[in-house]
């Protein structure tokens, strides 16, 4: 069993620093290298006694931007020099460790310079990026190598307050009562190192109807002044609904929130007939960005309800989707979220009853809810297809053979995505623990301490770039094998609406 001393050394420029540091750690092996590194011969002999030890620097620096404060932390996502650029790719993963500590955390890059900074010196840093200077960093990674290794420093002085300041006393406080405080999320952090294998699962991430519900907004904009409105989110997911709003896009709940005459897209989970009639009543430009599938199911209910039918429409609650399958016939439809639910249902005549589904659910969990729908109705109909989404089905199927090889199961996706919450749970019933991020930042460092075999998929909604950030803060913590996990590939293409195809 390794010691704490086996697990991490962490380097301290200066003898008050080390202290501060030690004391937070609550011993372990604190290495002093003195200013500009000039004592790296302790840090050479530290790392030779700790060979499988991973490396954390840590003390105190100067801010470059003033939103900083003393005391505040900064983890370095690159190290700058006149010699290069280190990159420390594990900073988001310890960041979101410290910020558990209760400390007010900064992710940028740190700059190394042989001098004291001062303006405006420190203004022409900034502008290129970074957002603290030290002057020891880039030597100690030098030394340090490929093991696995990380800088943090609490903040002492910013431009406003510099050395010189009456304030630096108390920002010296500040800064290494901070340096105090990293200790449990430094031993977290270093708990989480090691080489391990990341299996992707495939498919992940984008669905035909995600993609097109994005392309229908991406190309309004292009082509139309800003702002391009969108009822409710196109999809569910910040990153993506964050990016467009950026470029213009105004996201809206309801209608009335958009000027008379203007352009409105309706998002990819579909709108009941009262929202397309509202539409027509405020002269809205609508172009619709319904998922396809969607439209099949408010198809199906249609044509039951016409039938006579009672529709048992299964599915959650609040949802979107949901909300606009009701509206197609919310007088003869029936939410259903669970088995449980069904002895208690009446209804006018059980000869004339049938089902739809909502697109995103976990297959095997609606599956259940139908049959027991149909021991209770006999007679029930059924849709002519699959009401689920060929892309859910295929990501849970995926996952699940990842989870059955997993430590861990990480999904990137927003906590309001459905398809995503079900990867979760899928990868949950095979056993595996399994946590929903919407990004990197999300992530536990805790989660992998231990996990030496880690599986990654995305929800439908998810952009695969989430994925590709997590890889990278993972390969931070040591090497990684990536690997896939193909169960399905996927040709599916829908067309885009003719009010943008030629625009």
């Amino acid at each position: 069993m390794s010691t704490p001393d086996d697990d991490m050394v962490v380097v301290s420029p200066l003898m008050l620093e080390a202290s501060s540091v030690r004391r937070g750690l609550g011993g372990g092996c604190v290495v002093r290298a003195g200013p500009h590194a000039r004592r790296s011969g302790r840090v050479d002999a530290a790392l030779r006694k700790h060979p499988r030890a991973s490396v954390a620097v840590a003390g105190v620096a100067g801010a470059l931007v003033d939103d900083l404060r003393p005391g505040d932390v900064v983890v370095a996502d690159e190290v700058r020099s006149a010699q290069g650029t280190h990159h420390c790719r594990s900073a988001p993963l310890l960041a979101s460790a410290l910020r558990k500590q209760g400390l007010r955390v900064r992710i940028g890059p740190i700059v190394e310079t042989d001098h004291v900074v001062w303006q405006p010196e420190g203004a022409r840093l900034a502008a290129d990026g970074a957002i603290a200077v030290d002057m020891e960093s880039a030597r100690l990674l030098d030394l340090i190598g490929s093991r696995p290794a990380a800088v943090v420093r609490s903040v002492v002085d910013t431009p406003s307050r510099s050395l010189l300041h009456p304030a630096t006393v108390p920002g010296g406080i500040a800064a290494l009562s901070s340096l105090r405080a990293m200790g449990p999320a430094l031993h977290r952090w270093a708990a989480a190192t090691g080489d391990r294998k990341v299996l992707l699962a495939g498919p992940r991430s984008f669905c035909a109807g995600v993609e097109r519900a994005v392309e229908i907004v991406e190309r309004l904009l292009r082509r139309h002044d800003p702002p391009i409105y969108v009822r409710k989110q196109i999809v569910h997911n910040s990153r993506v609904v964050g990016e467009l709003e950026q470029r213009g896009a105004v996201f809206v709940d309801e209608l009335d929130e958009v000027p008379e005459n203007a352009t409105v897209v309706f998002s990819a989970h579909g709108v009941s007939p009262a929202v397309r009639d509202a539409a027509k009543q405020r002269n809205l430009d609508v172009v619709d960005a319904t998922c396809p599938l969607v439209s099949k199911v408010h198809g199906e209910a249609r044509r039951f309800a016409r039938d006579g039918d009672t529709v048992f429409l299964i599915g959650h609650a609040g949802h979107e989707e949901v909300e606009g399958t009701l509206g197609e016939a919310p007088e003869r439809t029936v939410l259903v979220q669970s088995a449980d639910e069904v002895a208690d249902i009446e209804v006018e005549n059980p000869e004339r009853v049938s089902y739809l589904m909502q697109t995103t659910l976990a297959l095997d969990e609606a599956e259940g809810v139908a049959k027991a729908l149909r021991e209770r109705f006999p007679a029930l109909r059924g849709p002519g297809s699959e009401d689920i989404c060929y892309a859910t089905t295929n990501r849970q199927d995926a996952v699940r053979v990842v989870a059955r090889e997993s430590d861990v199961v990480l999904v990137a996706g927003s906590a309001n995505s459905s398809n995503s919450r079900r990867l979760v749970e899928v990868a949950q019933r095979e056993g595996a623990e399994a946590h929903l991020v919407d990004n990197v930042h999300e992530i536990d460092i805790d989660w992998l301490a231990g996990a030496r075999t880690v599986g990654l998929s995305a929800g439908a909604s998810a952009p695969t770039v989430l994925v590709d950030e997590i890889v990278d803060a993972l390969s931070g913590l040591g090497a990684v094998d990536v690997s896939e996990r193909t169960t399905a590939t996927e040709t599916v293409n829908f067309s885009l609406p003719k009010e943008v195809r030629h625009r």
